[in-house]
């Protein structure tokens, strides 16, 4: 899938004007204000009010959130009513639920429980298998693992390569943790002020960034930068 161009507009002020392309894995990294967050937004369909974008885009399937498109939000804990049980907040048959529910690697009677009763770890795994339970073409993440401890985080990334390779669909994974993108993706675009800086494959740009700003993102999360080849 690839973004030819994307451009968000408010009033007469340009927020962000950028292309990119999934091929599989893209992390899509910058610091907060950056304009990460107003591209995912922009893709669900929910810029705020007053905000308009232009998009030229080239795939094989239309960006239909709830069918080719699917989300997993950054905090588990907030993304579930606590009042309802899970398996009413899972819109799919009980069979493929329950076959979502092993793919995760949970135990199906969670499902009868209401969210504060799970872990956050497990809470997410929820959450991603409500977001593959349409067989979506494009997952965007919004840093799945940032509400999580260090255990879980790994955890949740071996997981997301798992289900990829075994379901196919791509992954467009929004985040500024330098050290998850380079655990879950093939390769990156770095934004700064709604503008692409640098972009290419992930490991080769963590290993000689050619910008000053990647730099910075790379120093932030790294002590001692070494990547596989």
């Amino acid at each position: 899938m690839k973004i030819d161009k994307l451009h968000i507009q408010y009033l007469n002020s340009t927020l962000v004007d950028i292309s990119f392309e999934v091929k599989k894995s893209l992390a899509l990294v910058g610091q907060s204000g950056s304009g990460k967050s107003l591209t995912l937004k922009a893709l669900l369909g929910m810029l705020p009010e007053g905000m308009s974008m232009e998009l030229d885009l080239d795939a094989t399937f239309e960006l239909v959130c709830g069918e080719s498109l699917a989300f997993v939000p950054q905090n588990p804990f907030t993304a579930l009513s606590p009042l309802t049980k899970i398996s009413k907040q899972f819109f799919a048959s009980q069979e493929k639920m329950q076959k979502l529910f092993e793919q995760v690697g949970l135990d199906f009677e969670l499902a009868k429980r209401f969210p504060p009763e799970l872990s956050g770890g497990q809470l997410q795994r929820v959450i991603i298998a409500m977001a593959l339970s349409r067989d979506p073409k494009l997952l965007l993440l919004d840093e799945p693992t940032t509400a999580l401890d260090p255990h879980n985080r790994e955890m949740i990334i071996a997981l997301l390569k798992e289900l990829q390779a075994k379901m196919g669909f791509k992954m467009l994974f929004v985040t500024h943790d330098m050290k998850s993108a380079a655990s879950l993706c093939e390769d990156i675009c770095v934004i700064k002020n709604g503008k692409v800086v640098e972009s290419g494959v992930l490991n080769r740009v963590l290993e000689e960034p050619g910008e000053a700003y990647t730099k910075v993102l790379i120093s932030s999360n790294f002590s001692n930068r070494k990547f596989r080849a």
